[in-house]
């Protein structure tokens, strides 16, 4: 087995970069030589994980987040397919969110994940595929191992992501800031919704988040019972909701998933899903703006292998 670790130094504010000396360390003591690529910008690991799958490797672990780690899958699928098991991923949480290492019980513990990646473990896990325009020309392919969204929840990652200025305030402080100018000032969408035999035709909504896992967002149980072994999704609608409803909520509720009592909120399983909708409404994938509506996604049953 030909290893490769792609590191994200400036992942969780720079957390993966103070914490990789240590990462480096633990991992070479329980696995012995491995390859090392540091990223030099957003973005990079994608293009750095295709190097090492050039090179040979056929084991890919992400230091960093969990945009770190989405890099990291397309890259494996865009080279091999979903489903061959032709190379594993496995990660060590040192993002802001780490949503990943927390289905696979190695949340916030360098130890736990190092000691996981180094028993062997497999796993196959389902995989979200999305086609949708691209933020530029053309039509884009991407997976998640996440939830692919739309609408304001795409929205407020993008703004997130983008602001300079939010971000020197800490994460969890311009994640709460844009939230609540998003929440005052983006108008619904009237798009058409389908998913597998049911269609929901000039459907107003807030949001939509196709799930893959139960929890997102850096620990927000958005989809109750979700399950990535199952192959099917879970879609999460915010229709026609009240934005008082929203903002009046306690942080909890979210966390705790008591959103779903809302009579305005769904959540629906399905495989297959389709959205058409304003061009304006942004889509995201694993915290990370790909695209615009429309979109196709649909589930990809054991469509990526994991080791840890």
């Amino acid at each position: 087995m030909s290893i490769a670790v792609i590191v994200n130094p400036a992942a969780g504010r720079g957390r993966a970069g103070r914490l990789w000396p240590e990462i480096e360390a633990k991992l070479k003591a329980a696995l012995g030589d491995v390859s090392v690529y540091r990223t030099d910008r957003p973005g990079a690991e994608r293009a750095l994980a295709t190097t090492a799958l050039a090179a040979g490797a056929d084991h890919l672990i992400a230091i960093g987040g969990d945009g770190t780690v989405n890099g990291v899958t397309n890259a494996i699928l865009e080279r091999h397919g979903p489903g061959s098991g032709a190379a594993a991923l496995s990660t060590v949480p040192a993002g802001t969110a780490n949503e990943l290492a927390r289905y696979l019980g190695v949340h916030a513990d360098i130890d736990a994940a190092v000691a996981a990646i180094a028993s062997g473990k497999r796993r196959e896990i389902d995989i979200l595929e999305t086609h949708c325009a691209g933020l530029d020309d053309g039509e884009l392919r991407h997976f998640a191992f996440l939830a692919i969204s739309w609408g304001s929840a795409a929205e407020i990652s993008y703004r997130t992501s983008t602001s300079r200025y939010l971000k020197k305030l800490g994460g969890q402080f311009s994640y709460y800031a844009v939230t609540l100018i998003v929440t005052l000032t983006y108008d619904n969408l009237l798009g058409d919704v389908r998913i597998d035999d049911k269609d929901m035709a000039g459907l107003t909504h807030y949001t939509g988040m196709i799930c893959n896992t139960e929890y997102l967002g850096g620990g927000m149980r958005l989809a109750p019972g979700a399950d990535p072994t199952d192959g099917r999704a879970d879609l999460l609608l915010f229709k026609n909701i009240a934005r008082k409803d929203i903002l009046l909520q306690k942080p909890s509720w979210l966390f705790e998933g008591r959103h779903i009592e809302h009579p305005e909120v769904e959540l629906l399983p399905g495989k297959d899903f389709a959205v058409r909708g304003p061009s304006r409404a942004l889509v995201d994938a694993d915290g990370e703006t790909i695209g615009r509506l429309p979109l196709t996604a649909w589930v990809v049953p054991r469509g990526l292998l994991v080791r840890g």
